[in-house]
């Protein structure tokens, strides 16, 4: 494992750091980026995904996050490290099942996980997304889409989940990635949302 502080680190020395790491290297290895905000969470994954890296992501405090970056040898040096903007609009994404669709219950939960996977992937990252009913059980312990929802929460997307959701599944204790909310906040949301999708 090899560590690379950015804490405190403007752009793009965040990204120029994980660069020279990722280029260094003689073999396969993880990188553990720490830095101390969304957006250079934001570059860093972009910059590592285009290198070939497995990248997740985590908010583990207050300015405070954590890039892993699973390679599998050294990179070449590439392109310049650029300064991407924020790349989250005004977009709500509304889960309301732990499953996509109807039809076969276990492939609309390989479904919502493929889903909650490709949302990490798109250009422009959703603002927020809003979980309830059965949604609320993604976000909590046991879920298999934790690692993609963290990842998405230490790139400055808002996750939120139902409060009386998780207290009538008895679930409140186990959630796991972002804060709990109620119906106000939800429907406020997705009033002043420009975009909402619901897989």
């Amino acid at each position: 494992m090899i560590t690379v502080n950015a804490m405190g680190d403007n752009c793009p020395i965040p990204v120029i750091k994980t660069k020279k790491a990722m280029q260094a290297l003689t073999g396969p290895e993880t990188i553990e980026v720490l830095v101390d905000n969304e957006i250079a969470v934001q570059n860093v994954t972009k910059m590592a995904s285009s290198s070939g890296g497995k990248v997740t992501s985590e908010k583990l405090g207050e300015k405070e996050y954590k890039v892993t970056i699973a390679m599998e040898g050294a990179v070449e040096a590439g392109e310049e490290a650029a300064c991407i903007p924020d790349a989250r609009d005004n977009m709500v994404v509304v889960v309301s099942s732990d499953r996509m669709g109807s039809g076969n219950d276990e492939l609309g939960k390989v479904l919502i996980k493929g889903f909650i996977y490709a949302i990490t992937q798109l250009d422009k990252l959703p603002k927020t997304m809003l979980f309830y009913n059965g949604g609320a059980t993604l976000t909590c312990e046991g879920s298999d889409s934790l690692e993609d929802l963290k990842s998405l929460e230490a790139q400055g997307v808002n996750i939120m989940t139902c409060g009386t959701c998780l207290d009538y599944y008895g679930i409140k204790e186990k959630l796991a990635v972002g804060s709990v909310t109620n119906m106000y906040v939800i429907a406020e949301t997705m009033a002043g949302a420009d975009k909402i999708i619901r897989p």
